[in-house]
């Protein structure tokens, strides 16, 4: 059975480009739009991986992290930081609010697949 990822994306040309990419290799992909959305589907599915983008009109990454993180049921989900914004102490500021790791943009298409796979074994 593949691995089920949850994208949380606002931007539809990025959310492409990965749904493009895992799809290739094999990944089960869903889409959601913005935070709110991001948390009802992961609560829903209960994704292997969700990539959640930090800054997103609404409930933003950090806010959806957060509740996911918070709550019981889904605290065990991992999920990792997107952002275009890359500023040093920025990996840390993700992981110290429950993230489970950290992707800036632009993506390396090369390197992504390799590192979902680390994340789903936990080697990162």
């Amino acid at each position: 059975m593949p691995h089920k990822i949850l994208i949380v994306e606002d931007n539809k040309n990025n959310a492409s480009l990965l749904r493009d990419i895992l799809s290739f290799h094999g990944y089960e992909i869903t889409e959601a739009s913005d935070g709110s959305q991001g948390v009802a589907l992961a609560r829903e599915l209960m994704p292997d991986l969700i990539l959640m983008d930090i800054q997103m009109p609404g409930m933003d990454g950090m806010t959806a992290g957060g509740i996911l993180k918070g709550d019981p049921v889904t605290n065990g989900l991992k999920i990792i930081a997107l952002t275009s914004f890359a500023m040093r102490g920025d990996q840390d500021k993700f992981l110290a609010a429950g993230f489970d790791g950290y992707l800036s943009k632009p993506i390396n298409t090369r390197e992504l697949p390799d590192l979902v796979k680390q994340w789903l074994q936990g080697e990162t």
